[in-house]
């Protein structure tokens, strides 16, 4: 179970929207915070590198797809650095060309930044809602 769930409805259809929001490429589009990205692939086990502006400095983290069942499921997990991002996207089709898109988030930490997860938890849970409005607004605005 994530320590952070949050769903929001996209009136695109299910397949669309998938493709979009699990295309680390795309993070930057919808995640303000997300300055750059790497990919290596988009099947499981590819990686991408993401560089966030995480309190005023840039911060790199890679991530390792674990599963990607198109168009419903994706999840990758943090592989580098003291502080381990996973993620979880699910996509439901609510019919007539709308979906609902649920985003899970945790973090783990390793050594002395166990004692960060918490703070990074709240700080991802402010934030995560406003990247997946502009998400939605993008969408929405593009169909």
């Amino acid at each position: 179970m994530s320590a952070f769930v949050n769903s929001i409805e996209i009136n695109r259809p299910a397949d669309e929207v998938f493709a979009y929001v699990v295309d680390p490429a795309r993070f930057p589009e919808w995640q303000r915070d997300v300055v750059d990205v790497r990919v290596e692939g988009d099947e499981v086990g590819s990686r991408f590198t993401t560089v966030r502006k995480i309190g005023g400095a840039e911060r790199s983290m890679t991530q390792e797809i674990t599963e990607n069942a198109p168009p419903r499921t994706w999840a990758a997990r943090g592989v580098d650095g003291p502080i381990r991002p996973n993620a979880t996207v699910s996509v439901e089709a609510l019919g007539a060309g709308r979906c609902r898109v649920t985003f899970g988030l945790d973090f783990d930490g390793r050594g002395m930044a166990s004692a960060l997860v918490p703070m990074v938890r709240r700080m991802a849970a402010k934030a995560a809602p406003a990247s997946h409005q502009r998400l939605k607004e993008l969408l929405e605005s593009t169909a």
